[in-house]
């Protein structure tokens, strides 16, 4: 079959299961060979091919809602819903998003790049549906990971008291990113061995209606029997006691089981947890025999080999170099332990979870969970790392300000992806942490400009015993720098001068650095002299710095890859308002009010002009100001 020609998923109506069964496998060849070249979520997707066939068969999307818990499975759908001809722009700029995306297709119900929010959502769905009294299904897919979130247990709560009629997808393939942990992960390994419990529970009631009911005794005891059956049968009928009517578990590798219980699903009233069993990567041996999370998602591949696209030699990963860092101190300071939420792969903290199993904890999908039990370890003296990503972390907002910051406890969070991310677009871009963190009182945040002022800014971080500490630091790999053999502690809030200059100043940090010294060095032959500050503290600011600066009226340009609303820039002018300096010039540059789709970093920062073009310009009218008040 032509997958380009696919228009929606209607066709798939009148297939057989052989039919279907060789669809799969064009599926899969598709997706190995578009994703070898754009790279991807290829595990997930290899994982969910017959299960998302069986899905769009059964039902009729969109009026029936199909949700993605997390969406980097929905590739398989998107090709049955007519994208197929648009996977050689996937994740690239202007192209195919790599998640579902309302305004790609009428097909995508629900938008998300974060776990655990599906349940949630078709909660909302469905009580749309009741009170507007329209005869639909709603069938949010979700992973066994995914179920390890709060939000995820809270919806489960909340549908098991409604009862209201909505068909669960458990996707169990044993792994989120990274191999699952927790006890319900335990309680799904369980049910997974268990075997089929519905229908044999079915078989019973009807022999038991056979009883002729002699008295309430009789009845009550058949009822106990029926009740009682699910811990024979299941051991620890999670689902169950929740008010799901729980089914599985079923191959997801097999139309005839699939079919079976999804049509056994629709006919059955309150809601209903339909226990999968996928394989993660099934079809691509690279991927299938991945234990380690590496093919969840990827850059180019050979296909042949499953060897990755890489060049030969490149500086150290930021995630690396921090979590070494870590690493090399732990070595020395027993009180460090390291704990992330479900991303020890991402982190790069598999080195330290060899060397110290007993201080490195992984607590699944659960930021929330993660920042509090960080907080709790620093109140006992401990030297808590808690490695995150800066979208991620947004989950953890209240915990961050509630119990770290309020009580002023000694957590060094790791902010990683910090800045535009690429490929993995709106979702993942993490540019709002300057805003929602530097106003937090006892707060102190900072980022290195490179690798070596990285490692020392770890250390500082361990060090520093008199509160919160947070340090961001972007996505990819380093400048290539030299790094230094011995660490030092960096005074807080203290800046550097990268470039002296008199006629206008620009204040930046991190991955702008580069940018800002390459227009300083083009205005310098145009006559213009910028000094060029490293503000690697965005909280606290280098005040000394700043008196000296706005005191001698030379302008200043603030330059920020994070929103600018409530950002860096705002506080340099919050500073000369609260100061006195109301002839301060001040220009600010950064992420604009909106959120940033997905491409190549390059193409996404010359699209919203933070550019050493841009910068060029901005000092320019700058320096002119200067000389107009002279």
């Amino acid at each position: 079959m032509d997958l380009l020609s696919i228009k929606d998923p209607s066709f798939l109506k009148n297939m057989s299961n052989q039919e279907l069964e060789n669809l799969s496998e064009e599926i899969r060849r598709f997706l190995i060979e578009k994703l070898s070249v754009t790279g991807g979520h290829i595990g997930p997707n290899l994982g969910v091919v017959e299960l998302t066939i069986a899905l769009h068969k059964c039902f009729d999307s969109p009026k029936d809602k199909i949700l993605w818990d997390v969406g980097h499975q929905s590739y398989v759908h998107k090709i049955l819903t007519g994208r197929a001809c648009e996977f050689d722009t996937l994740r690239q700029f202007k192209g195919l998003c790599g998640f579902p995306k309302r305004i790609e297709s009428e097909h995508d119900v629900w938008e998300t790049g974060h776990s655990s929010t599906s349940l949630s959502a078709a909660m909302g769905m469905v009580i749309a549906r009741d009170l507007k009294k329209e005869d639909s299904y709603v069938l949010p897919v979700i992973g066994d990971g995914a179920l390890t979130g709060g939000m995820a247990l809270e919806a489960l709560n909340h549908i098991g008291h409604e009862k209201k009629n909505m068909i669960v997808i458990l996707n169990d393939n044993e792994m989120s990113i990274a191999p699952n942990v927790g006890a319900l992960h335990n309680v799904l390994g369980q049910l997974r061995t268990a075997g089929k419990y519905q229908w044999v529970k079915d078989e019973l009631e009807v022999l038991l209606k056979k009883i002729p009911a002699v008295g309430g005794k009789l009845a009550a005891t058949a009822e106990r029997i029926k009740d009682s059956l699910k811990y024979l049968f299941v051991s620890g009928m999670f689902f169950e006691e929740l008010g799901f009517t729980y089914l599985g578990p079923v191959d997801g590798h097999d139309f005839d089981d699939l079919f079976e219980n999804l049509t056994f699903a629709m006919k059955t009233e309150g809601p209903i947890l339909l226990h999968v069993i996928t394989k993660k990567g099934k079809g691509y041996h690279p991927a299938e025999s991945d234990t380690k999370g590496t093919w969840h998602g990827t850059g180019p591949y050979k296909m042949d080999t499953g060897d990755f696209v890489k060049p030969e030699k490149t500086p150290p990963a930021w995630s690396s170099l921090v979590s070494e860092t870590v690493r090399k101190l732990a070595r020395e300071d027993e009180r460090i332990v390291a704990i992330t939420p479900a991303m020890p792969v991402g982190s790069k903290l598999e080195g330290f979870a060899s060397e110290f199993p007993d201080r490195m904890y992984d607590v699944g999908i659960a930021e929330q969970h993660a920042a509090t039990v960080a907080a709790g370890l620093a109140t006992q003296n401990m030297k808590p790392f808690l490695a995150i990503y800066s979208t991620f972390l947004q989950r953890a907002y209240d915990q961050v300000v509630h119990d770290i910051c309020r009580q002023n406890l000694n957590v060094f969070i790791g902010i990683d992806r910090a800045g535009l991310v690429g490929a993995d677009g709106e979702t993942h871009q993490g540019v709002f942490d300057i805003a929602f963190l530097r106003h937090v009182p006892n707060m102190v945040l900072m980022m290195p400009k490179d690798e070596n002022e990285g490692q020392h800014m770890v250390y500082t971080a361990i060090q520093y015993d008199d509160g919160p500490i947070a340090m961001r630091f972007p996505r990819g790999n380093g400048l290539g720098v030299a790094l230094d053999k011995e660490l030092q502690s960096i005074p807080i809030g203290t800046w550097e001068v990268l470039k002296e200059g008199k006629d206008a100043a620009i204040l930046t940090f991190g991955t702008t650095i580069p940018m800002a010294m390459e227009a300083a060095a083009q205005l310098e032959k145009q006559g213009i002299s910028v000094r060029v500050i490293n503000a690697r503290f965005i909280k606290p600011l280098d005040e000394k710095m700043l008196n000296q600066l706005m005191s001698q009226n030379i302008p200043i340009l603030t330059i920020e890859e994070a929103i600018l609303q409530g950002g860096f820039g705002s506080t340099i002018l919050e500073f000369a308002h609260d100061h006195g300096y109301s002839g301060q010039v001040i220009d600010r540059m950064g992420i604009p009010d909106q959120f940033i789709e997905h491409g190549d970093v390059n193409l996404l920062l010359d699209e919203i002009g933070l550019t050493a073009a841009e910068t060029v310009k901005r000092l320019t009218i700058l320096a002119k100001k200067k000389q107009q008040r002279a």
